[in-house]
């Protein structure tokens, strides 16, 4: 057995050591420790999972790229049509990172019902538009289904229903404003099939999904023309740089949009966040460091008498250094244990059981959304663990100037 190793045991399992004037000291280093790694594991999971929540849900109304005319100005409602018979559809297959591309057109129209009138922006889908993200959304009824024939199924916000006193089920009488003042206003009576709730208010209150073939019978444009394409990225990160490549790629005619570039001023502040988790990592390693350091001065004094003595029997600097390093690394170890145990189990109680809330109109959230990925909890910990090893290296720089036989006489 390695030396050093073995002393740094028999110091840890020895009586006299739980009940020394340093273990208070130590309980409160194992203490920092602990609540460091708990602060920094609910940061990074709250921060990640806000983060992804929020482009998640822009994504759901909007796509990761916009892909329309060159001539529209990128407002709620499409204005010129594109033809749907292009290269890149329905597979962009000459750049990587695309997942999955849609058709959709949206149209302004007026809710009017027997007491009250809303605003809303009537968005046609087709066959091709992925619902996963609705599917989580959805709180009452089903998703409609646009795979055969025109149909008059739509799918509304639970804001607008309340809002308007309707349920699923009911008539939703909406009317459309014609381009000329000339031709009165044409007016849908959808069924609600579905309510859903995105906890996203810009939207929600903005919002109703209905057939594309209904938008393209308003605007007189025949089967094959689109308000715009929406177009999904496997990795987010990458966006900006696929927008790039996607516009370099559809023509002339056509313009491209990111979400990151239409919803700039929330994506900078969610950038924020990462800003505020490195703070609290640096100043969590930091108390933490300082803290051991504290509780290994205190036991390098505690010890003085057996490090002279190690000396005297021929032990080197570094030896004994390394007693004391073990030691502190078992100490580290045990805050790292219980800070995940604690840390982590907060984290899948809000994850799971939903127990904090936040103020939708605020966060763009009804409750606090945690992300937890083992691959950032591990480089969390391996990262804590060296650092907090490296900042022990200066306590144990003391032993060198020890005088073996000043610290055997040391009382």
């Amino acid at each position: 057995m390695n030396f050093e190793f073995f002393i740094a045991r028999r110091i840890i399992a020895a009586k006299d050591y739980k009940s020394s004037i340093s273990a208070p000291i130590i309980k409160i280093a194992i203490t920092a420790i602990a609540l460091g790694i708990i602060m920094m594991l609910v940061s990074i999971a709250t921060s990640l999972g806000l983060q992804r929540k929020i482009q998640e849900k822009i994504s759901a109304f909007n796509g990761d790229i916009i892909i329309s005319n060159q001539d529209t100005n990128f407002s709620g409602e499409s204005q010129i049509p594109i033809s749907k018979n292009q290269d890149f559809y329905p597979e962009f297959k000459t750049i990587d990172g695309i997942k999955h591309m849609q058709g959709t057109a949206s149209k302004g129209g007026v809710i009017r019902t027997a007491k009250d009138f809303e605003g809303v922006v009537i968005k046609g889908v087709g066959s091709d538009y992925d619902w996963q993200y609705f599917e989580e959304y959805l709180v009452d009824g089903r998703l409609p289904d646009f795979s055969g024939t025109i149909n008059d199924e739509v799918l509304l916000s639970g804001y607008l229903a309340t809002r308007l006193d309707l349920k699923v089920g009911d008539k939703m009488p909406t009317y459309f404003l014609n381009e000329s003042n000339i031709e009165k206003s044409r007016p849908i009576g959808f069924t609600i099939v579905g309510l859903y709730n995105s906890g996203f208010q810009q939207f929600d209150e903005q919002f109703a999904l209905a057939d594309i073939k209904q938008i393209q019978r308003i605007n007189k444009w025949d089967s094959g023309q689109i308000g715009n394409f929406e177009v999904f990225v496997e990795d987010f990160r990458e966006v900006t740089h696929i927008n790039n490549l996607v516009y370099e790629q559809t023509g002339s005619t056509l313009d491209t949009l990111s979400i990151r570039d239409k919803f700039a001023s929330i994506f900078e502040w969610t950038d924020l966040f990462d800003f505020n988790t490195y703070l609290i990592i640096g100043i969590m390693i930091l108390v933490a460091g300082i803290n051991m350091i504290t509780a290994l001065l205190v036991l390098i004094l505690e010890r003085t008498k057996m490090i002279g003595i190690l000396k005297a029997m021929g032990s080197n600097d570094w030896s004994v250094r390394k007693i004391f390093m073990y030691n502190a690394m078992y100490l580290i170890g045990v805050g790292l244990f219980w800070g995940n145990v604690i840390g982590l189990g907060l984290l899948l109680i809000q994850k799971y059981f939903k127990v904090i809330k936040l103020p939708p109109e605020t966060y763009y959230v009804s409750e606090a959304p945690i992300y937890l990925d083992a691959s950032y909890v591990i480089l969390l910990n391996v990262g804590t663990f060296l650092l907090c090893a490296l900042m022990l290296l200066i306590p144990t720089y003391i032993i060198s100037k020890i005088s073996p036989v000043k610290a055997i006489r040391f009382d």
